[in-house]
């Protein structure tokens, strides 16, 4: 009966975001060609092999993939700006917008936080997380994802371009978005923070669990709903079925999943060994569905990878509501604390 409550009420605060968009499928060849650390795709082959032998390449030589090199700063009131590394059809995506959140009374060890918010967060997401972070003594730097708020094109209602039936676009975008965290990490550490963590949320958790695996200045990882492949929960999400329903008829999951593994947590698990991980799911997720989140675990403590793990009684929308969003935050903010 309890699983019945928060799957309806799932689906209804769900249903409130009514400008969701099919948009047709692409493969997005176009956008993999010129990333370093694959090679050209090969278009002798027909679309659907050629991504995923240029995808298992991306995997192999992911230190290249996303590698992410010095950026020049703007910092004035509390807004970070810097170009983007990677170069998109939009401008407004080409500037990356992170607003700072600084701790005012340190003590000992000056540490800071960046914060991934979820898919389609408004520029208002996550910042009473990072007032919570602060009331930790952690700064906070809220990062604005590609394709939301500032960087969102006149075209767009949400931000469709970083999730979507683009099969190409969608691996380019959320590789972007992995090496922009990466020069706000460098910004911070140029601050003068000795302890540095990434906080992120949903589709945010995912590109912080990259982030994390690839930055060596990084020491914590709070990661908020979570799944080992980027496909499976495109394919099975309460979230994404609007896409799902151009996937369809066009690609297998499994062919999908080896596409995007290149933007899976999966591959770079090795890569977070070193460092404290919290996972975080909801018992009763319909977005990233509870068995995939579990595969997850399974697969850190398979591989006897340090990691703590907790469980939130709700679901992934209802974990936003009076009193789950509470106990998501203080447990998050409780984790960072300790790990940094």
């Amino acid at each position: 009966m309890i699983t019945r409550v928060f799957h309806s009420w799932e689906r209804r605060l769900a249903a409130a975001a009514e400008n969701r968009t099919v948009r047709p499928f692409d493969w997005g060849l176009e956008w993999l060609d010129g990333i370093p650390g694959a090679a050209p795709v090969d278009t002798s082959i027909a679309a659907a092999a050629a991504v995923r032998k240029w995808s298992a390449e991306a995997v192999t030589r992911s230190a290249e993939f996303f590698a992410a090199p010095e950026a020049e700063y703007a910092f004035e009131g509390d807004l970070l700006t810097f170009r983007s590394a990677v170069e998109t059809p939009h401008p407004a995506n080409n500037t990356v917008h992170a607003r700072y959140f600084p701790d005012l009374t340190p003590k000992g060890r000056k540490r800071a936080v960046v914060v991934l918010p979820q898919w389609n967060a408004d520029p208002g997401g996550h910042v009473g997380l990072c007032r919570l972070l602060n009331r930790f003594g952690i700064t906070a730097l809220r990062l604005s994802m590609p394709y939301h708020d500032a960087r969102m094109p006149p075209e767009l209602l949400r931000a469709d371009y970083i999730v979507s039936a683009n099969i190409g676009r969608t691996i380019a975008v959320c590789r972007q978005a992995v090496i922009d965290a990466r020069q706000a990490i460098t910004w911070l550490h140029k601050q003068g923070y000795e302890s540095i963590g990434m906080l992120g949320t949903s589709l945010g958790s995912c590109l912080s669990m990259l982030t994390a695996a690839h930055e060596p200045l990084l020491d914590a990882a709070a990661l908020n709903h979570v799944s080992p492949y980027f496909a499976d929960v495109t394919w099975r999400g309460l979230s994404t079925e609007h896409v799902r329903a151009s996937l369809d008829d066009n690609v297998t999951l499994e062919s999908l999943r080896e596409m995007w593994m290149p933007i899976s947590p999966v591959p770079y698990l090795e890569g977070v060994r070193d460092k404290s991980v919290l996972l975080v799911y909801a018992l009763y997720d319909l977005t990233f569905p509870v068995d995939l989140s579990r595969k997850l675990l399974h697969e850190f403590k398979a591989r006897k990878i340090p990691h703590q793990a907790r469980v939130l009684p709700c679901g992934h929308y209802s974990s936003g509501r009076i009193p789950f969003n509470l106990i998501d935050g203080i447990t998050l903010c409780r984790f960072l604390d300790r790990a940094l």
